[in-house]
């Protein structure tokens, strides 16, 4: 996934204390016996906190991924929870911040050098310099780290072709996700849902592809989502995928089917994506057909796989991957 590597973002205080305790170690057991000595003491001390503070803030500029090159379903969840030009701006600053860092370090090595007599007077004004720097991006570090937070939780989404299940409760999402996949579907948390979407996969024909549960999101009326749902539905149409909608006509879902269809039209009027109607629940006696584009019951895999057979077809044909020759001996 594209923002595990972001590791945990350190606070403004953590890095200054752990820049300036090591500063201090790298005194330790060493004799101060004539001016040289406590000018190189010094210009150690100085040289060890800014190389720390610079190569920490420039981990931290390359732990995230250039947002341009994206699929477009991350960039646009970025854009949704976090803002991307928020998350640019401050990595500009930590960027900047760690150059700057560089500089003056070799800029007051300078001064120390020259001031022999005294070289602890140019070094502290040197420390007062740095922690000014890195008070100045506190904010920016911050958000980097509540950023890293939010990005981690996102679901892995890939980019391959890819069937949403969409509907009321109970109606036998999961359980049709589960019948076509291969394994246990993963469960994973968008970080502005409170359950967490279930995604699969199945291979048909050598080309593998991607079921996605999405409760929290496509389950409810268009009218009781927030902002943020409304435009994550948004996102999920950056992939290259059908959406399929269960309804229960049974109606042992607690929901009737007036409701249900209702639901079902606005998701095909917020998705311009293809869309397929399937009743499922045929292996109960009180189902009746309302005359939907499938009829399946997950229970007893009814109609299961002339379903999936018909929601390939509504895709783009997919390019199969070629698969990489095995490597020689010595290559």
């Amino acid at each position: 996934m594209y923002f595990e590597k972001i590791k945990t973002i350190p606070t403004s205080e953590e890095l200054l204390d752990k820049a300036f305790s090591r500063s201090k170690r790298t005194m330790a057991g060493k004799t101060i016996d004539g001016p040289n000595t406590r000018c190189e003491a010094n210009e150690a001390m100085l040289l060890t906190a800014a190389n720390i503070l610079s190569d920490n803030l420039a981990a931290v500029q390359r732990m995230f991924p250039a947002f341009d090159t994206l699929p477009l379903f991350y960039y646009d969840l970025a854009d949704i929870l976090i803002g991307v030009d928020k998350i640019k701006v401050s990595l500009s600053h930590v960027s900047w911040a760690s150059e700057k860092i560089h500089s003056l370090s070799r800029e007051y090595v300078g001064k120390i050098r020259t001031q022999k007599k005294m070289p602890d007077v140019p070094r502290k004004e040197a420390f007062g310099r740095l922690s000014s720097i890195i008070d100045s991006i506190d904010k920016d570090l911050l958000l980097l780290g509540e950023s890293r937070n939010i990005l981690r939780k996102l679901p892995d989404v890939r980019e391959e072709p890819t069937i949403i299940v969409a509907g009321y409760p109970n109606v036998g999402k999961s359980s049709f996700v589960k019948s076509v996949t291969n394994a246990t579907p993963e469960v994973a948390a968008y970080p502005f849902t409170t359950k967490g979407i279930l995604i699969g996969h199945m291979e048909r024909g050598g080309v593998r592809y991607q079921i996605i549960d999405t409760p929290g999101l496509l389950d409810r009326p268009m009218t009781e989502r927030n902002e943020i749902e409304l435009q994550a539905i948004t996102a999920l149409r950056r992939l290259d995928a059908v959406v399929l909608i269960l309804i229960d006509p049974s109606e042992s879902c607690g929901y009737e089917l007036p409701a249900q269809m209702k639901l079902a039209k606005e998701i095909q009027e917020q998705f311009v994506l293809p869309s397929l109607i399937a009743a499922n629940k045929a292996d109960r006696e009180e189902f009746k057909d309302p005359g939907a584009e499938a009829v399946i019951s997950t229970m007893t895999g009814e109609g299961i796989d002339s379903l999936i057979d018909r929601l390939i077809g509504m895709l783009p044909a997919p390019e199969k991957k070629c698969e990489e020759p095995p490597f020689r001996d010595g290559f």
